[in-house]
């Protein structure tokens, strides 16, 4: 079996980690070190007040003169990755980094898999971080039961599971 941790938002979750006053507010992220700076994630409250990925910040600005703009911040990036993949490592000895905000691990005991991935997603929640999970038989099934989850949803079906999904959700990622 395999479990799929995923942080929703990574880049604007490292940013915000440590301002929880502005979790409420409408926040956007944008990187900087583009030639031209776009919004590339944002939160439910700048969803809410029609801010939209691929906006210009005055763009967004014009949609909600609330909305927060900040910039990704790659130390705090690092350091939530580096606290995301020390806990995935309480799992299982097979871990894996598989992109920003996400990592993989592999069981070879599939006893109380599920308890153990909450206890991980409950440790984060601990350290301000959200998580999701998904726990199937293959990486790719359990890599989009996180992306489904509320926040654990364990698989045991990976055809079953897949069939039913709508094809747009397998572009995810």
């Amino acid at each position: 079996m395999f479990a799929t941790i995923y942080l929703p938002n990574f880049y604007l979750q490292s940013v915000l980690r440590h301002q929880p006053e502005l979790r409420a507010k409408p926040v956007a992220l944008i990187d900087d070190l583009e030639k031209k700076a776009v919004i590339i994630q944002l939160n439910a409250a700048a969803e809410q007040a029609g801010v939209r990925c691929g906006m210009t910040p005055s763009q967004g600005l014009a949609r909600s003169l609330q909305l927060v703009v900040k910039t990704r911040l790659l130390a705090q990036e690092k350091l939530v990755q580096e606290i995301l993949l020390h806990f995935a490592g309480t799992l299982a000895p097979y871990v894996e980094a598989t992109g920003a905000g996400i990592s993989a691990v592999q069981f070879t005991d599939a006893k109380d898999i599920s308890q153990k991935v909450m206890r991980v997603i409950e440790q984060l929640a601990d350290a301000e971080i959200a998580a999701k999970a998904g726990i199937a038989p293959t990486p790719d099934a359990s890599f989009l039961a996180a992306h489904l989850a509320k926040l654990v949803l364990q698989i045991d079906d990976a055809s079953e599971f897949l069939a039913a999904l709508p094809i747009e959700t397998l572009t995810i990622g």
